[in-house]
């Protein structure tokens, strides 16, 4: 087998790895609006997944490097992995949860995906180095991704959004923002300590520094809505394990596989776009959701060509390194 070929097949593979991470990504999405839908409290629908995700990750340290380094490195610096925790998880995912109720889980599902080109917009406030700079093609791809993400909630409203729908917009802009924001902030943080974490390492010491928020999280919830019923606590296990675990372990492996192969790799994270095709069909099967149609299809569609066009410019021959690694740190 020629090299070529061979390079080939591992990038098909990745490609399909990743494809299957996407699959698991979108349960978020379904299983957050199947909670909302069934009357569960945002906050208990945030706060469970992560109190339940840190135990379901334990195991899979042994084999990631180990907890002490990320033990190490809290202990030395708390403030800020509860800084970077606060911003990347806690409030990430608790704007996401109390948009859940606001519309199908497609709908949440493709205005989220401007998290793809977030962390490169938050660039020139965070760097002081060439990283800062924002291509062109990058703010073109931006643009294109929110007009998709405009037409897709302007569509699904018949073309006017009211007060609660424009709230709702705005928790998942700021969730998709805050995400790559709070994982950028603690690879600079790194950076300077000199610590070298690997991503699940990140993702564990984020995930175990967020415990104290989550639990006044949880504290509200309870005052607010009473305790949890049994179908939100498995519902919340459900997207710990599907989302926090199986597709960040499939989309580690896929991106690695490929990770010095340009081309293949912007193929890769092109997948994400998959996100919003599953929540289509698995929200119509499973929730009983109407299918996108009009205007709000095509908005969807335009969130997945720019997901696609992002990847591209990923691809290119002398994209900056820093545009490249952007979505790989997908994570719980």
């Amino acid at each position: 087998m020629t090299a070529a070929r061979a390079h080939g097949r591992v990038a098909l593979a990745a490609v399909g790895l990743a494809l299957l991470s996407a699959l698991f990504f979108t349960m978020t999405y379904v299983l957050n609006r199947a909670s909302a839908s069934g009357g569960g409290h945002w906050a208990w629908l945030a706060s469970l997944r992560y109190l339940i995700t840190l135990p379901l990750m334990l195991p899979l340290m042994r084999f990631q490097g180990g907890m002490r380094p990320v033990l190490r490195s809290i202990a030395a610096h708390p403030w800020a992995w509860l800084r970077c925790a606060g911003i990347g998880f806690v409030l990430f995912y608790v704007l996401l949860s109390f948009a859940a109720s606001s519309g199908p889980s497609w709908l949440v599902a493709g205005s989220f995906q401007f998290t793809v080109i977030a962390g490169m917009l938050c660039a020139p406030l965070l760097y002081r180095d060439a990283r800062r700079r924002i291509p062109a093609a990058g703010i073109a791809v931006a643009a294109l991704i929110i007009a998709g993400v405009l037409l897709m909630q302007f569509g699904h409203a018949s073309g006017a959004l009211d007060r609660a729908a424009w709230i709702a917009l705005g928790c998942v802009l700021v969730s998709a923002v805050a995400y790559p924001l709070g994982n950028r902030l603690l690879l600079l943080h790194l950076e300077r300590s000199g610590e070298a974490l690997s991503a699940t390492q990140r993702v564990f010491g984020l995930t175990l520094a967020s415990q104290p928020m989550w639990l006044l999280v949880a504290a509200y919830a309870a005052f607010a809505a009473g305790p949890p019923s049994a179908a939100q606590v498995w519902l919340a296990a459900g997207v710990a394990l599907s989302a926090g675990v199986i597709a960040t372990i499939l989309f580690f492996q896929a991106t690695g596989m490929v990770r010095d192969q340009p081309l293949a790799l912007g193929a890769v994270e092109a997948m994400q776009g998959g996100e919003v095709v599953f929540a289509v069909l698995l929200g119509v099967l499973l929730l009983g959701e109407a299918w996108p149609t009009g205007s709000t299809l095509a908005g969807a569609a335009i969130v997945v060509a720019g997901i696609a066009a992002f990847a591209w410019v990923v691809a290119r021959p002398g994209a900056g390194g820093d545009v490249a690694a952007l979505p790989t740190d997908k994570g719980a």
